[in-house]
Order: structure tokens, then C-alpha cells, then sequence
């Protein structure tokens, strides 16, 4: 006997495989990226990967007094929170792509 359920429920299963299939991807594609953040007009530049890590910090010569260590300090600081910010910002839009909008606990 031919039960209409179970092929929904089984074409339901195939729809979620494929979707975290796609989302581990993404996942990978998204660790390979990197974004740019930058603090005091451009003082201090910072690129941050999408493993959440600081791959380069570049500094403007005229960004560095050695009487004012705090501002440059402050500068860097300013810099490398706004890059994890654009990560997870971007993490968040191009899952959201995928899950339509949908938040998933522990994927991102």
C-alpha cells in the first residue's frame, strides 16, 4: 500500500541533506574569506579572515606618535572589533541566503 506521507516525509529528508550539504560548503567558503576593517580614517587597516583571525594590521606612519600609544592602541583595538563584526555579518547574510533567513543554533 502506497502511503503519500512517507514519500513527502522521505522527499523532506532529501531537501534537509542537501541543504546542510550546501551550508558545510559555504561554511568552508565562508573560513577562506577575508574582510577589511579600518579605524581613524584609515590610520590603521586591518583584514580579518572568516576563521575569525587577524591576517594583516597595517599601520599609517602618521598613525604613530610615541607620546600618544594610547590612540594608536585604541586605533587598533577600534579596528579588529569592526573586522569580527563584518565576519559575522557576513557569515549571518550568506547563511541567511541558504536558510532563508532562518537561524539555525550551533551551524553559525
Amino acid at each position: 500500500m502506497f502511503n503519500p506521507g512517507m514519500a513527502n516525509m522521505q522527499g523532506m529528508m532529501k531537501k534537509v541533506q542537501k541543504m546542510q550539504q550546501e551550508m558545510l560548503k559555504l561554511q568552508e567558503d565562508l573560513k577562506n574569506r577575508t574582510v577589511e576593517a579600518t579605524a581613524g580614517g584609515g590610520a590603521v587597516t586591518v583584514v580579518v579572515t572568516g576563521r575569525k583571525t587577524v591576517e594583516k594590521i597595517t599601520i599609517a606612519p602618521s598613525a604613530v606618535d610615541p607620546d600618544d600609544v594610547e590612540m594608536l592602541e585604541d586605533l587598533v583595538t577600534t579596528a579588529v572589533n569592526e573586522g569580527m563584526r563584518k565576519v559575522e555579518e557576513m557569515t549571518e547574510r550568506e547563511m541567511g541566503k541558504l536558510t532563508g533567513g532562518m537561524k539555525l543554533p550551533g551551524m553559525f
